[in-house]
């Protein structure tokens, strides 16, 4: 079953996080993704860019808007995310504990949809419905 352990934490600003700090967390996440790599359970990997960095999207008012940074403006920000081939909840809980992230953000876990033919989406537990 697949999972998206996604990384809620907050955007530290320039310079708030003294770079021997930043250094032993990329060290973490490299010896995690090392350790997920090696159990088999890794899909995919995506480490996220501040939100200032994004554009969003929008027509909830029926027009197309278009707009610089984030949505609203939260204390933590998505800042990545793991997509996982595990056996079930369990495995990916425990997978979300060992995650470096969990020390100073939040880690949800969620299963994902999987996309099946003709526009119906479905998972393990769940009937076939349309998209």
């Amino acid at each position: 079953m697949h999972y998206t352990l996604l990384i809620h934490a907050p955007e530290p600003q320039p310079g708030e996080v003294p770079d021997e700090a930043f250094a032993e967390m990329e060290q973490a996440f490299g010896t995690y993704l090392t350790a997920l790599h090696e159990a088999g359970v890794l899909l995919g990997a995506e480490m996220l860019l501040p939100q200032h960095d994004s554009t969003t999207v929008s027509r909830r008012t029926g027009a197309t808007q278009v707009q610089d940074g984030p949505f609203a403006e939260t204390k933590e920000a998505l800042a990545g995310v793991f997509i996982l081939d595990v056996t079930d909840l369990d495995a990916a809980l425990a997978w979300a504990e060992k995650c470096p992230a969990a020390s100073y953000g939040t880690v949800e876990v969620r299963p994902v949809a999987i996309s099946g033919h003709g526009g119906v989406w479905s998972t393990p537990d769940c009937p076939a419905r349309p998209a």
